[in-house]
């Protein structure tokens, strides 16, 4: 079967998907109507500032431990609710392989945290005066620990909602491939309104967003699994939570360096969606010979005749 099929595998029910998905959705919605009321309360008041004073509060690496463990109790919440009342099994919800293939995310993993490293080495080098080297060991240490441990339990966390729960779900409901790519991406992006660097860059970064939530939809349907969208995504945060941060970005973190210089709206933002993520799309194809790519991104979802035969489609498709 194809990746969207596992879903079959488990007990389908559209309260399941209402009820966990609703809850998701109703504490990110409870979460910016309070951020617009503190706006409306206190004119003076916006995310940047709140973000400094917490971190003057308790410091940068346990207001970043605080933000990022709500994403970890959110992961065991999906894994416990897609386990027990969908009664499907993980791998099933990871992959449409026959177990999660762990070389596919070291892989990802690799590349992207390779590529991220380099190209913040390259511009420090060029624009050294854009940087404040920030390095204390103790501190780096602790946020290496923290990062390590929780950041891709973060990024797993909103790979398995968006592009395994609801991506499985929309397209058994919609019985199509098209929909959910575009659903998922579009509302992946936009969820990241409230981040700081919205508020600096204005609504144009969400094109950024979006585009991530295309490349990762992307790659996870053509591949039939979320090994490589859950490698590159760990890497993005976790790299860039290391090496570099800035006072207007949402990981503020005691990295090697900082960014100084004044953000703009330009090529940092449209480079990555229609350059560097093509490129890494096509290595990935190259890679894994990916085919039948208009049949994979907008074919028609079926429920498979006998589930038992879990790979027969995916043989039948091309895949390996």
């Amino acid at each position: 079967m194809n990746y969207i099929q596992q879903g079959f595998t488990g007990k389908l029910g559209m309260w399941k998907y209402v009820v966990f998905a609703g809850l998701f959705f109703g504490f990110m919605a409870l979460n910016f109507l309070g951020l617009m009321l503190l706006e409306k309360l206190d004119p003076n008041f916006n995310i940047e500032t709140l973000m400094k004073e917490q971190i003057l509060e308790k410091g940068a690496n346990q207001f970043l431990a605080e933000n990022l463990f709500p994403f970890a109790i959110g992961l065991f919440a999906l894994f416990f609710w897609v386990k027990y009342v969908h009664k499907q099994t993980l791998t099933s919800f990871t992959t449409s392989r026959k177990k999660i293939d762990w070389k596919r995310i070291i892989f990802a993993f690799a590349l992207w945290g390779s590529v991220t490293a380099i190209f913040i080495f390259i511009d420090y080098k060029v624009s050294p005066e854009n940087y404040q080297l920030n390095f204390e060991l103790k501190k780096f240490l602790m946020l290496a620990l923290i990062g390590i441990l929780l950041i891709p339990l973060q990024t797993s966390f909103e790979e398995y909602f968006f592009r395994g729960y609801l991506m499985q779900g929309l397209g058994i409901v919609t019985k199509n491939r098209w929909f959910p790519l575009i659903f998922t991406s579009v509302v992946f992006g936009m969820l990241h309104i409230a981040n700081p660097e919205v508020s600096k860059l204005g609504y144009g970064i969400l094109w950024y967003y979006v585009g991530t939530g295309f490349f990762l939809g992307i790659i996870t349907l053509m591949d039939e699994g979320l090994e490589l969208a859950l490698g590159f995504h760990a890497a993005n945060n976790l790299i860039t939570a290391l090496l570099v941060t800035a006072n207007w970005t949402v990981f503020q973190t005691n990295s090697i360096l900082i960014d100084l210089s004044e953000p703009s709206l330009g090529a940092d933002v449209y480079i990555p969606v229609f350059v560097v993520f093509p490129i890494l799309t096509f290595i990935f194809a190259k890679k894994y010979k990916w085919n039948n790519w208009k049949e994979k991104l907008t074919g028609k979802i079926t429920k498979p005749v006998n589930l038992k035969e879990n790979y027969r489609v995916l043989e039948e498709i091309g895949m390996e």
